[in-house]
């Protein structure tokens, strides 16, 4: 019999009437030596299948401090923190949030079968891999998501975070921590502010102060102003995904594209503007700061804007053209004001363009507003 048996055996009789406490002491100084002494092969072998033993051992006490051996070594054989992963919670969560020997694969495996408490544990590893933040982000719960969402060391991508949104977005603290991230992207971004606005047009104490019909009117005229200005903060690289997001979820209507017109955000306007037509974006964006007015119109209704809206669309470009060229106080004359200068003496506009000039009117009284506010904090400050 080789010496490897001879000393299996030895450990086996001696396991059999040693008490928990000495079994345990014994697992802890196995698995150490096991990690950070040069032994024989021989040996080796033997001390790996005593650890085995040890993984059916009825003290939780001795399984636990063979886990406090080798939870921190990325060498310790996979059996054995693999079994270790699988215990009871203490036991597991020993290995689980330490253990450097877990691969990728491990940990997805273990975050898609485990409990929530084998999530909270993975998600509070000092590093927690992108495949494995995209498993919790698809399957974990409240919980398990905020412990993500609050580890430094979560390489969460911007897919993940989308798919949290998705999942938990109508959760306040998870809606907190996601608006929080400066690098959050702008559909993401966008998603949240709908969440929110549902939030609020389903408080009770937001409805009895407003009323149900003018809460809609209120909540959906703030998410597309905060929508606005979502696009105008986007970074270019991320107009098309934005534009997507939007336009699948039923946001590029003719009233919010000529929002983001009267407001200035072109680039974002231009980019909706080539995903609706089809056409180059290039072309586009050339045709809307350089084409003639029948150009500009072709382009318009190509991307789907009705005749008699298109024509107020191509309006609203040639004023923005025309403030973009000049400076000072005729950037003060913004394109919504002067849009309804232009139309509220013409005929009577179909019902669509009714609509939409009903909007812009909204836009240039609040722009009207906001700018009589601004020359009465500056009064304010001149007379201090």
């Amino acid at each position: 019999m080789s010496g490897r048996y001879v000393i299996i055996e030895a450990f086996l009789r001696w396991a059999e009437t040693a008490k928990a406490e000495s079994r345990a002491r014994a697992a802890n100084a196995l698995g150490r030596a096991y990690l950070q002494s040069e032994m024989p092969t021989e040996e080796r072998a033997a001390a790996e299948m005593a650890m085995t033993y040890l993984l059916d051992d009825p003290s939780p006490r001795v399984r636990l401090a063979l886990a406090e051996a080798v939870s921190r070594s990325a060498g310790v054989p996979r059996n054995i923190i693999l079994s270790l992963a699988e215990d009871q919670p203490e036991i597991a969560g020993q290995v689980i949030l330490l253990s450097p020997a877990f691969t990728d694969a491990d940990l997805v495996d273990l975050a898609l079968n485990g409990s929530d408490v084998t999530r909270v544990l993975i998600a509070s590893r000092g590093q927690v891999p992108r495949a494995v933040c995209a498993a919790i982000a698809e399957i974990g719960g409240e919980t398990e998501i905020l412990c993500l969402l609050e580890n430094d060391g979560a390489l969460l991508s911007q897919a993940a975070l989308k798919r949290i949104a998705e999942r938990m977005g109508g959760c306040a603290d998870i809606r907190g921590l996601l608006l929080s991230r400066d690098a959050l992207s702008s559909d993401t971004r966008h998603l949240l502010t709908c969440r929110v606005s549902d939030a609020l047009a389903q408080s009770t104490l937001v409805q009895a102060l407003i009323g149900g019909s003018r809460l809609q009117q209120v909540t959906r005229e703030a998410t597309e102003s905060a929508t606005v200005a979502i696009a105008g903060a986007a970074q270019h690289e991320q107009l098309p995904d934005l534009v997507e997001h939007l336009r699948q979820s039923g946001w590029l209507t003719p009233a919010f594209l000529m929002h983001a017109l009267c407001s200035g955000k072109v680039d974002f306007f231009a980019c909706a503007i080539t995903n609706l037509s089809g056409r180059d974006e290039r072309r586009v964006r050339s045709i809307i700061s350089r084409g003639r007015v029948y150009a500009i119109r072709a382009l318009y209704e190509n991307a789907g804007l009705p005749r008699d809206v298109s024509t107020i669309f191509v309006e609203a470009t040639l004023i923005w053209r025309e403030a973009t060229r000049k400076s000072g106080a005729a950037l003060l004359e913004n394109v919504s004001s002067r849009l309804m200068r232009k139309f509220r003496l013409a005929e009577q506009p179909p019902a669509a363009a009714s609509q939409l000039l009903d909007m812009v009117e909204k836009l240039a009284n609040a722009e009207r507003r906001q700018a009589a506010r601004s020359f009465a904090a500056l009064a304010t400050l001149a007379a201090a």
